[in-house]
């Protein structure tokens, strides 16, 4: 290749003095002639935009003539910064996205570019540094945002003060910046745009935004990834046809010239936040601002000085979100009623009639794309969710709009959970289909949750742990303060409650609780402050005497940490009642599955499904108790603050969490082996449901990460947390009863016995880990080799190597898997 190269370079170079000579006729060598034409620039206006275009005035005027679209965009405009927010309208069938859902979104700007043409930059802000400081020129040395286009200016406005540009093959073709990322065009296989196949619906323009719609048909192969369906079947369009159409609406809008003012975030209150690097030349360290996600409330300037003295009045921009039109009639009602429930958050920021839920208006010129409107999409599908997100300004934090996704078979999520979590309780829950009266309540409930998301909140996984146990009983109390302190948390119902108690079934659900009204209260009260350190510090005061006053007001995180007060499905602040009571519950639901769930003609596929939903219940108990052991409580606090922010779980609990297992889990919880549904529902081929339960618990029992965390804790704290030793004897004592009692063991007890001494000599010596393995209970990042836990781990199967050899057993069965765990403890302990 380097030989082919050379040949022609040197070709060329011969020839072209022939070329040189041959075109010289007079003898003087004069070089290449230059081109006569000169590069054609910007024509007169009327000659781009005649009279018979149709034209638009809007953030940019938009002009349409001869089958092309072109901007004309003010001089006023360029530098500005706007947010493109690409949407599904229509997708194929088949591919797990929905119309309304986000495709991409991205920050532009225009600008003037040399040889009369106009750039588009995709804006990313990671710095920043104000235009007054020195330090402003070496940010925007290293922050050079990329020119992603490049339009011809056509021509200049009448006064001279706009360009106009084309960009019909802009938005037609495949440009990331207004299309489909990268991620998303693997994700449906998709290869190739077929521009024959490929146009712009329209384009319209209003104050603050453009609305691009397109149609894009791309090549596509019959494979299909993570968006082509839980099991990847792939896009049933691009199996059969080699194609996937997609309509796409693009909203473009223009952000505020003056970005609202930042309150920086703060962990002792949930909300999602933006970060950047501030730079400035009086720092001695870089300042990592980081600020909430919030709405943009403030008072029309005649009610400025009514806000200051208390009285509610209603902000400037009030938050609407609209009901998608495609919504089943019957569910409208409930939507609206969860959009509307937070305006009693909002009261306590000082605002009234904040938050409006309105139906979508009969009006031609509304589309459900436009990013001027916050709208509840209700999509045609068999997923089991819902979800709240937000578009946001970056520079600020301000929440644009948001497109609430509603899935419509999470109705059978809530009558799933309804009826295992509450049927014991409410008469009303005992049926497949449950009454619209009820199933409003239940949608009414999850739209108050995901508008939260939609306001800025995160979970509160803590929350529901700032509730006494005993008070779910309590209905007095419950009518006063609800079960959850906080509607963002994950209790759902209130399972601990039992049918003496006379609950009423307002009190099983959830509500807006202290801690949402308090979390509202920080984030949207109006101070008018734009220093962001001087808002900081008097939100920092009120935090903490709110919280020393109040502890229901605590956050607990996203329940991802050690902390077993943050849990998700939990209640109550003692896992172990709790869970206890929940379980008499089951057992009630469970003898009454049968009746529950019949319906005519139905082959028992109602039965197996509950019956799954009711030992998926038990299990997350197993799990709300075992997080206990080993468990670190997690209060992030200011210096202003008492007390440590790490703190281990009380012994106690965590003693009587391990009692728990021992009695509610590891001794076979033979009330669920109700043969009488297994018989109908469950080929025995199968194993249990039971037995993967207690063998998951007990993995998660002895995960490395957890024993090495026990053994760390008693080092810190000593006596005032469990001891790896005392757990580790407390498991094996448990689980190996027999060996004293002498009692036959049953095939459950079998298998936890032989997943016991599997787990320990993979403590001693971990297998081998697959890269690819995501095995949850076996982390490749947690090293014990050379810790205590292998060393506790090997006195454990002496122990046991010991009791057996001194045990014996009249059942069959029993003695040869004691022979068999003999065999594998002397194997683990010398594997030559």
């Amino acid at each position: 290749m380097k030989k082919n190269l050379l040949f022609s370079a040197l070709f060329l170079l011969g020839f072209f003095p022939i070329l040189a000579q041959k075109s010289d006729s007079t003898g003087i060598s004069a070089g290449p002639k230059k081109e006569t034409a000169t590069k054609q620039g910007p024509k007169a206006f009327a000659d781009i935009i005649s009279k018979k275009a149709v034209s638009q005035k809007g953030v940019f005027t938009v002009h349409f003539q001869d089958d092309k679209y072109y901007f004309e965009i003010p001089d006023s405009l360029l530098g500005r910064e706007l947010i493109a927010v690409t949407r599904f309208a229509k997708v194929a069938a088949g591919a797990y996205k929905y119309g309304g859902e986000v495709a991409n979104e991205q920050t532009l700007q225009f600008e003037k570019g040399p040889g009369q043409r106009i750039f588009m930059r995709v804006v990313t802000l990671i710095n920043t540094a104000d235009s007054t400081q020195t330090i402003v020129k070496a940010v925007k040395n290293s922050n050079l945002d990329p020119i992603v286009a490049a339009f011809e200016i056509k021509a200049y406005g009448k006064d001279s003060t706009s360009s106009v540009i084309e960009v019909t093959d802009f938005f037609k073709g495949d440009n990331q910046a207004v299309s489909l990322n990268s991620s998303a065009k693997r994700s449906f296989s998709l290869s190739g745009l077929a521009s024959d196949r490929s146009y712009i619906e329209s384009i319209k323009t209003y104050p603050t935004n453009i609305e691009v719609k397109t149609v894009k048909t791309y090549s596509a192969s019959g494979g299909g990834g993570s968006m082509a369906g839980p099991s990847g079947p792939g896009i049933p369009a691009a199996q059969n046809a080699g194609a996937v159409t997609l309509e796409l609406n693009t909203s473009i809008l223009l952000l505020p010239k003056i970005p609202m003012n930042r309150r920086l975030f703060d962990s002792r209150v949930g909300y999602f936040a933006d970060n950047f690097t501030v730079y400035s030349d009086d720092q001695q360290k870089v300042d990592e601002q980081t600020f909430a996600v919030r709405y943009r409330l403030e008072p029309k300037p005649e009610d400025v000085e009514k806000y200051k003295q208390g009285i509610l009045v209603e902000p400037a921009k009030p938050i609407i979100y609209y009901i998608d039109p495609a919504t089943p009639k019957k569910w409208v009602a409930g939507l609206i009623q969860g959009v509307n429930d937070w305006n009693i958050a909002f009261e306590k920021a000082g605002w009234k009639n904040a938050i409006q839920g309105k139906e979508w208006p009969n009006d031609s010129t509304m589309s459900l794309e436009d990013a001027r409107f916050s709208v509840i999409r209700y999509f045609a599908s068999d997923i089991e969710n819902a979800y709240g997100p937000q578009i946001h300004d970056p520079r600020s934090g301000e929440i644009l709009e948001s497109h609430i996704g509603w899935y419509h078979n999470i109705l059978k999520l809530q009558h799933d959970w309804y009826m295992i979590q509450a049927g014991a309780s409410d008469p009303t829950a005992r049926k497949m289909i449950l009454d619209d009266s009820l199933m409003i309540k239940l949608v009414r409930f999850v739209a108050v949750h995901e508008v939260g998301h939609t306001l800025g909140l995160r979970h509160n996984m803590g929350s529901s742990s700032k509730t006494p146990v005993e008070k779910l009983r309590d209905k007095e109390w419950l009518a006063k303060n609800g079960h959850t302190a906080s509607i963002m948390d994950y209790a759902r119902f209130n399972y601990v409650a039992q049918p003496e108690d006379g609950i009423a079934q307002n009190e099983l659900f959830a509500h807006i609780g202290a801690y949402d009204k308090w979390a509202i209260q920080w984030g949207y009260t109006y101070t008018g402050l734009n220093d962001v350190e001087a808002d900081k510090k008097i939100n920092n005061k009120w935090i903490v005497e709110n919280l020393k006053n109040n502890p229901r007001l605590w956050f607990g995180g996203e329940g991802f940490g050690y902390d077993p007060r943050a849990q998700t499905e939990d209640l109550s602040d003692n896992a172990v009642v709790a869970s206890e009571y929940g379980i008499k519950n089951l057992k009630r639901v469970l003898t009454n599955l049968p009746a529950w769930t019949k319906e005519e003609a139905d082959k028992y596929e109602n039965l197996a499904d509950m019956y799954l939903q009711l030992t998926s219940q038990f299990s997350r108990y197993m799990g709300h108790v075992s997080k206990n052991i080993g468990g670190v409580y997690e209060t992030f606090k200011s210096v202003e603050e008492q007390g440590d922010v790490y703190t281990p779980t009380p012994v106690a609990m965590q003693k009587a969490a391990m009692a728990f297992l021992q009695t509610q889990l590891f001794t076979t919880p033979k009330w669920l082996l109700d043969y009488s549904i297994l018989n109908k529902i469950n080929n025995p081929a199968a194993n249990e449901r039971i037995q993967s339960i207690q063998t998951n618990t007990l993995k998660s029992l002895l995960d490395k990460g957890r024993l090495l965390r026990l053994n760390n804790s008693y080092s810190r704290f000593g006596n005032a947390t469990y001891a790896l030793h005392e757990m580790m004897e407390d498991t094996r004592k448990g689980l190996f009863s027999e060996l004293t009692t002498q009692k036959a063991t049953d095939v459950f007890r079998r298998n936890l016995q032989k997943t016991y001494v599997s787990q320990l000599e993979d403590l001693i010596k971990p297998p081998v880990m697959n890269v690819s393995s995501t095995t949850p209970f076996r982390s490749a990042s947690v090293d014990v080799e050379n810790t205590d836990v292998v060393s506790e781990a090997k006195v454990q199967l002496r122990k046991l190597a010991a009791n057996l050899k001194a045990s014996s057993s009249a059942d069959p069965a029993t003695q040869s898997h004691y022979d068999d765990l003999k065999d594998r403890i002397k194997k683990a302990l010398d594997p030559k």
